[in-house]
């Protein structure tokens, strides 16, 4: 359990709103940004109010002191009674209905994009965690693996469905399988990584691209967003897949597209310009 300083002097998660960007930290550095589950419930606690906040258009996830997250923290689990604080989690039931896993909101879809922001070690349930992200902005010395594949602790935050369907089969099982460490260069050839920057500008670098994609028509880019998703997790077959894009993305058509045909004519967004959105607070 964490301890009476841990809980009462700090915050596990500090959450900040930078405009329309949402910014949710993990607070544990001494830990390497380990997450028990009053972590884990605080992550939760603010995804759902990210969520529900409507001007709010992007999270960015992150770890305080030069870590994502290395995991869940086994030193709980191991110093817990018969499991007792694994037993009373709801986050550990297979059949949470909250999307709730052991690393806190790993069981569900996001309706609004996030973006995690890598620095140090992504690992473990970390790793898991990242891979819930839409997107990866992770520094130069930045590690990914499978580590708790040297203490016979599963992947139960996503990470078998995930990463299959992020880089394919047969690179996701060397991964899965050998718990080896897989540094920037190679996530970023591997799909795992979308951008590479210098140690100490994930958190920046992540604004910025935060920035760039809340600048677009939100309606229509999150339909595509949906279609996307769905297509990958959901549909079991190409047919399925097309007619959900369609008619997912009908109404928007009338609410967004005919409002972007008409700046276009009038000569919004020529030359590649993506400097076309009129409602952008960025």
């Amino acid at each position: 359990m964490p301890s009476r300083t841990e809980t009462t002097m700090k915050p596990l998660v500090i959450v900040e709103k930078l405009e329309c960007i949402t910014l949710i930290g993990i607070n544990r550095p001494e830990k390497r940004n380990c997450v028990n589950h009053a972590t884990a419930q605080k992550l939760m606690e603010a995804i759902n109010e990210f969520e529900d906040d409507k001007n709010a258009k992007v999270a960015i996830i992150y770890g305080k002191g030069g870590t994502f997250c290395a995991g869940y923290d086994l030193k709980e689990t191991s110093e817990s009674a018969n499991n007792e604080t694994l037993a009373i989690s709801d986050n550990f039931n297979p059949f949470n209905s909250k999307g709730a896993g052991p690393l806190g909101p790993t069981r569900r879809f996001f309706s609004k994009p996030v973006i995690a922001a890598v620095s140090g070690y992504a690992v473990a349930g970390g790793f898991e965690l990242a891979l819930a992200c839409d997107l990866r902005v992770v520094e130069e010395s930045s590690v990914f693996g499978v580590f708790c594949r040297r203490f016979g602790v599963p992947l139960i935050d996503g990470g078998t469905v995930r990463l299959p369907a992020l880089i394919g089969l047969s690179r996701a099982l060397d991964i899965i399988l050998t718990g080896r460490p897989v540094k920037a260069k190679e996530a970023l050839q591997l799909g795992l990584a979308n951008r590479v920057v210098k140690n100490g500008k994930s958190l920046s670098e992540a604004i910025l691209l935060a920035k760039e994609i809340a600048k677009h028509p939100q309606e229509c880019m999150l339909r595509d967003r949906a279609s996307a998703w769905n297509s990958t997790y959901s549909s079991s077959n190409f047919q399925e897949a097309i007619e959900y894009e369609m008619s997912n993305s009908l109404d928007v058509i009338m609410k967004e597209s005919i409002a972007g045909a008409s700046s276009f004519v009038n000569g919004a967004g020529r030359h590649g310009s993506f400097n076309t959105a009129p409602n952008s607070k960025l």
